[in-house]
C-alpha cells in the first residue's frame, strides 16, 4: 500500500475523531456548560438546584440573631447544579481556584464578587446556612469565594459560584454551583453596562531595561480578539511594589516603563496604540486579593 493511500485512510478515519474533540472543547467552553472539574479532585456529591428564590451572595456573609446578613444578596429564580469535590492531598485549594478562574476567563465571565480568608465571613455560615454542606465547615482564615456571571449565545445568563476551604483535619474541598438565572431577574452588578468591561487580566512583570511578562497565551488572544471591535479601549494600569530602599518616584517610573513596554507588545499583536490608555498607579494601589500584588500590569478592555 502506497504512502499516499495510507495517509488518505488515516486522515479519513482521524478526521471524525478530531472533529468530536474540537466540538467537545467548544461545548466545554460555553457558559451553559458546568465547568470542568479540577483534575486533582474527586467528586463527592452532586445536588440538583431548582428554586424560585435561591440565595446567592455578592458580598461577605454575617450572621445576626441566627439570620443571614450581607450587604448584597439576592434570592434568584434559578435552575442548575451544585457539586462537591475533595482535593487530592498532593494538590491545593489555591490550584483548584486558579483552575476555575482560568475556565471563567475563557468564557469571558465577569467576576461579580470575590473574597478570601476572614473577609468572607464565618466558614460555618457558608457551609451550613448558604450551601447546606457541613463538610465545608473549615477554618475562617483558609477559605475563599467567588461568583461570576456570563451570557450564553442564546442570551441566557449563568452564574458560577466557587467556594474552597481547608478543614481542621487539613482536608480541602471545593463547592461549585452553576446556575441558569431566569429571564427578568435582577443580578446585582451584572447589567448591560457592566458587561462592557472585561478584566482585569493580571500580567506580572520582571526586568529593568527589558521586561518579561508572565501571562497566558489565552489571555493575550482574549485581549486581541476583544480589541477587534470598533471603539474598544484597552486600559493598561501599571503597578509596582515599593522596595525598602526605593523612593515613590522611582517605583512609579519602573511601573511606567514596564507598562509602556507591554503597550508596545500589544501594538505588535493587533491592539493599536490609539486603542490604548495607560494609567500608572505604581505602589499606590493596595488590594487584599493575593493575586493583585507586586509588579504587574492589569489590562481592562472596555467595549463601545
Amino acid at each position: 500500500m502506497s504512502n499516499r493511500l495510507l495517509k488518505s485512510l488515516f486522515t479519513r478515519r482521524l478526521a471524525p475523531i478530531l472533529g468530536l474533540l474540537a466540538l467537545s472543547s467548544v461545548l466545554q467552553a460555553a457558559p451553559e456548560e458546568m465547568p470542568e472539574a479540577f483534575e486533582q479532585s474527586t467528586l463527592e456529591d452532586t445536588v440538583s438546584i431548582e428554586s424560585s428564590g435561591h440565595l446567592v451572595l455578592f458580598s461577605p456573609v454575617r450572621e445576626v440573631n441566627n439570620e443571614i446578613r450581607s450587604e448584597s444578596l439576592a434570592r434568584l429564580p434559578v435552575a442548575g447544579e451544585g457539586r462537591l469535590y475533595r482535593i487530592a492531598r498532593d494538590s491545593s485549594r489555591e490550584e483548584a481556584r486558579d483552575h476555575y478562574l482560568g475556565l471563567l476567563r475563557q468564557r469571558n465571565a465577569q467576576i461579580l464578587f470575590e473574597c478570601s480568608s476572614i473577609r468572607c465571613g464565618r466558614s460555618n455560615v457558608w457551609a451550613n446556612q448558604i450551601f447546606n454542606q457541613a463538610v465545608l465547615y473549615g477554618r475562617d482564615a483558609t477559605q475563599d469565594y467567588l461568583i461570576a456571571g456570563a451570557v450564553a449565545e442564546d442570551g441566557s445568563r449563568w452564574l458560577t459560584l466557587v467556594y474552597t476551604v481547608t478543614r481542621g483535619n487539613l482536608r480541602e474541598y471545593v463547592w461549585v454551583e452553576h446556575l441558569r438565572v431566569e429571564p427578568g431577574a435582577t443580578i446585582p452588578g451584572f447589567g448591560s453596562v457592566a458587561n462592557r468591561v472585561d478584566g482585569p487580566i493580571i500580567v506580572p512583570w520582571q526586568g529593568g531595561i527589558t521586561y518579561r511578562f508572565d501571562w497566558q497565551a489565552t489571555d493575550r488572544r482574549r485581549v486581541t480578539d476583544l480589541a477587534r471591535e470598533e471603539g474598544t479601549v484597552a486600559v493598561l494600569l501599571g503597578y509596582s511594589e515599593l522596595a525598602a530602599d526605593e523612593s515613590f518616584t522611582d517605583a512609579m517610573e519602573r511601573a511606567r516603563q514596564a507598562t509602556e513596554s507591554l503597550a508596545e507588545v500589544l501594538s505588535k499583536t493587533g491592539v493599536s496604540r490609539d486603542q490604548q490608555e495607560i494609567i500608572i498607579v505604581g505602589p499606590a494601589g493596595v488590594f487584599n486579593d493575593p493575586d493583585r500584588q507586586g509588579d504587574r500590569v492589569e489590562v481592562v478592555v472596555i467595549s463601545r
